[in-house]
């Protein structure tokens, strides 16, 4: 995807409101204002602490929205998530370029997927000590958290600015209208008995959390199909992520609402696991206990060969099959 190019979500089919999506909206924008006004009876950190399942759970309901949740206006929908709780990222920026990851044929690719923590391996032979002691950190899951948001948001500040100087009036305006909903946010803050630091911790613990979301969600291998996983946890993260652990069925059936992915995976778990290859994990807990200071991948994109990853035989790879849902449209 060029910068600042345009993409728009498929349209859905016609239902009703999803009320499941639109009373988390309302809790989670309750409940964010209840601690900002209680904010003075709390110590400041616990109140930050409070504030950080908030703030995720805010970015996993934007990453409703951009595939056609709760509402059949999009509009409607963008409307409920438009103050950025969360500070970091413009909505307009994360919709574009989630959904131009959302070609699956580019997952993982270093240029052409935006969500790939992948390098070139002809990038990383030019790093500096420095470079590559901070990129080894950043792919163990302890500093994924630790450092991760830094690295993602400096990559993306830095070549969103430059576009903007170069002239791109859409990124422009895509962070033109976020700041004034940062703003405004920010002016909340500063009326409210909770420290401004205090708040910006929190905005960064809520981007750390969701590193563990997206640490493995995505590995190198030949076949498309077999690159993005399924965790099966039902706990905390689970519910902070929204279900998007079992992310190879959000995958296959994008615009299936998060309180259905469960379900859905449940019917045909034996077909979603052969058609991945067994890319799964129980919970999050292996996850954590192997990977908390151990890389899982290397930062070189492994099957990397100047373009494209190495290329599969084709009688290897069994033609694609989405999961049926009935009056979707891929992605």
């Amino acid at each position: 995807m060029t910068e600042g190019s345009r993409i728009r979500p498929r349209a859905r089919a016609p239902q009703e409101i999803e009320w499941p999506t639109l009373a988390l909206l309302i809790s989670v924008h309750g409940s964010w204002a209840a601690i900002l006004i209680t904010a003075g009876t709390l110590v400041p950190l616990v109140a930050a602490i409070a504030l950080v399942p908030v703030l995720v759970l805010q970015s996993s309901l934007m990453h409703e929205v951009i595939h056609g949740h709760p509402f059949r206006s999009r509009r409607l929908s963008e409307a409920c998530v438009a103050l950025p709780l969360g500070l970091a990222v413009p909505y307009a920026r994360f919709r574009d370029l989630h959904l131009a990851h959302h070609h699956d044929p580019n997952l993982t690719d270093p240029y052409d997927d935006p969500e790939s923590n992948y390098l070139d391996p002809a990038r990383w032979r030019r790093l500096g000590p420095a470079a590559r002691a901070v990129r080894r950190i950043n792919n163990t899951l302890l500093g994924r958290m630790a450092v991760g948001p830094v690295l993602s948001l400096a990559d993306l500040w830095g070549r969103d600015g430059a576009a903007i100087l170069r002239g791109d009036r859409g990124l422009l305006a895509d962070y033109a209208a976020h700041g004034a909903g940062a703003a405004l946010v920010l002016a909340a803050v500063l009326a409210s008995p909770l420290p401004l630091p205090a708040y910006l911790a929190a905005c960064y613990g809520a981007l750390s959390i969701l590193k563990i979301r997206t640490f493995l969600e995505h590995r190198a291998h030949h076949a498309p199909r077999a690159r993005t996983v399924v965790i099966e946890d039902r706990g905390p993260l689970a519910l902070l992520f929204l279900n998007n652990n079992f992310h190879a069925v959000h995958h296959a059936r994008p615009a299936l609402p998060w309180y259905r992915l469960p379900a859905a995976y449940a019917a045909e778990r034996a077909d979603i696991l052969r058609r991945n290859e067994g890319y799964r994990y129980r919970s999050y807990w292996p996850v954590i206990r192997d990977y908390l200071i151990r890389a899982k991948d290397p930062v070189a994109h492994p099957l990397w060969t100047g373009g494209e990853a190495a290329p599969v035989p084709a009688q290897l790879v069994p033609p694609p099959r989405r999961l049926p849902a009935p009056g979707f449209q891929a992605e």
